[in-house]
């Protein structure tokens, strides 16, 4: 791909380019506070090296590995619904591309490694709780089974970050860090978005035709008579599909993105940029935790399907350019919305432990939701307590520790008995035995996430030097839907004090 003709420093517009050379700003002390067990396997590293100083170095950016030719992308992206123009990387940095033993691609790159052509008038820099966040949260959503980025490492910078957390005039120094991030690719629909809106259709068609070839070699495959419209339709389509998978195991396990932008959307379908982001506690679709967003309310948890569509169609509007008609991306979309719908009544009969989702497990499900936000409900407890309710009798004993309201329990008593007897009903209809019913159940429903009070917990203890919290909070993600004696304290349903403390309740897009 076509890199920036001009690699001197300062920040600008860049033509006709899809990427620029930079090199990471080095820090004054780098030391690792954190790294994935499962991605470093991945990539061939061992405890030795990852422990050791040189990991330190080179993932902070101080240090260069042969091979290594560090850039920052060039993209653009709507925000909040409107056209932003060009974004690109502001303060992430790709390393390059390694292979892995099974020959997988995964590229490296840092976030929080200093000012790139794209940082405007920032820093480049991030600051410890975001990175805390990013780096648990990668990891924590990938044992989760979604779609995400990963993240190898957090490394501390030893020098400090001013950031205003909710812009109200109240700058602080903070400690900075680094995340390493790692993933097959990091385009993002933002990638195509750019070189469309500026009229270069001969770049936007060279990284259409790239990112097939490297992300998406089984549809050339498939397309054997090389690249034209059935190719890209069909590849268009694929990416409406993966997102659709994504957006519903968002919304099976209770995430909220908090800053759905068209440059914070892969064009892998995977999870990427974790800034703002949330868990739903008590159940109600209306919530975001993202305090920029918090008048409008555009990314709250219930509308995530909708707007996925909406920038699937910003997407195709960028692409249409390499199309004599539309029928091929109304065709994608199309494949969104059934891809959405299939993934939705497949959570449904999961969570519900079905065999399958028949019409009707639809509005139960959906009855279901309407009770259990009038009844201030936390989700992940009470789908996790579901399976320990006697159908033969049915009773709210088993969902008590889901419940944050004694009032509005009561409340809601009535109609929840109501429907735990047609649940009742519905299973003895059903063919799954109950063990499997219950396995099927406490496999699809975490018994753990990363609440955000946790997140911040671990936070508060790592600003006073206490990195074990991030540590025992990774390992008790590595296995959220297992039963863990002696970590139930995790499992908790959001503390009173956590609900509008700041970090635990409302987030900013500050890091």
């Amino acid at each position: 791909m076509p890199g920036d003709p001009d690699q001197g420093p300062g920040t600008r517009q860049v033509e006709g380019a899809a990427w620029s050379a930079v090199r990471p700003t080095p820090v004054p002390a780098p030391r690792m506070l954190a790294w994935s067990a499962e991605m470093a396997e991945r990539l061939g590293l061992d405890a030795a090296f990852m422990d050791g100083p040189l990991a330190a170095a080179v993932l902070a950016g101080n240090r260069l590995l042969d091979g290594m030719a560090p850039f920052a992308a060039n993209y653009g992206g709507h925000q909040f619904g409107h056209w932003a123009g060009q974004l690109g990387d502001g303060r992430a940095i790709g390393l390059g591309e390694v292979l892995d033993a099974a020959g997988e691609r995964w590229e490296l790159q840092l976030k929080g490694a200093g000012p790139t052509p794209y940082s405007r008038s920032a820093d480049g820099r991030a600051v410890l709780r975001s990175s805390i966040r990013e780096f648990l949260c990668s990891e924590a959503m990938h044992h989760l089974g979604v779609p995400t980025t990963r993240a190898l490492s957090l490394v501390a910078t030893g020098e400090t970050v001013v950031r205003d957390m909710f812009y109200d005039g109240h700058p602080e120094a903070e400690p900075g860090a680094i995340v390493c991030r790692v993933a097959p690719s990091f385009l993002r629909f933002g990638n195509f978005e750019l070189p469309s809106a500026r009229g270069d259709q001969a770049l936007l068609r060279q990284l259409v035709d790239f990112c097939i070839r490297r992300d998406f070699a089984h549809l050339s495959e498939r397309h054997r008579s090389g690249a034209g419209e059935a190719l890209y339709g069909d590849w268009f389509g694929e990416v409406c599909e993966r997102t659709a998978a994504m957006v519903a195991d968002w919304m099976r396990v209770g995430f909220v993105h908090g800053v759905m932008n068209t440059d914070n959307m892969s064009i892998l379908g995977l999870t990427i940029d974790y800034g703002p982001y949330g868990w739903i506690d008590d159940y109600d679709p209306d919530w975001t935790p993202n305090t920029t967003d918090a008048t409008h309310r555009r990314y709250r948890f219930g509308q995530q399907p909708q707007v996925a569509y909406w920038n699937l169609g910003r997407l195709a509007g960028a692409l249409a350019p390499l199309f004599d008609g539309v029928e091929a991306l109304q065709d994608g979309l199309r494949r969104y919305v059934d891809a959405f719908n299939r993934a939705e009544r497949g959570n449904t009969a999961a969570k519900l432990g079905l065999e399958a989702c028949r019409d009707d497990d639809i509005a139960l499900m959906q009855s279901l939701r309407e009770l259990l936000k009038a009844g201030e409900i936390d989700m992940t407890l009470f789908f996790r307590g579901l399976p320990g309710v006697d159908l033969s009798a049915p009773s709210l004993d088993a969902l008590d520790a889901a419940f944050y309201d004694a009032d509005k329990r009561e409340a809601v008593a009535p109609a929840l008995l109501q429907w735990l007897a047609a649940y009742a009903k519905r299973v003895d209809e059903d063919p799954l035995p109950d063990e499997h019913r219950c396995a099927l159940m406490k496999a699809t429903n975490p018994r753990y996430v990363l609440r955000n009070y946790l997140a911040q917990q671990a936070i508060d203890r790592a600003h006073q030097g206490d990195i074990a919290g991030v540590t025992e909070l990774l390992e008790v993600m590595r296995r959220p839907y297992d039963e863990q004696p002696g970590r139930e304290a995790f499992a908790a349903r959001r503390p009173d004090w956590a609900r509008d403390r700041a970090g635990c309740s409302m987030l900013s897009c500050s890091s």
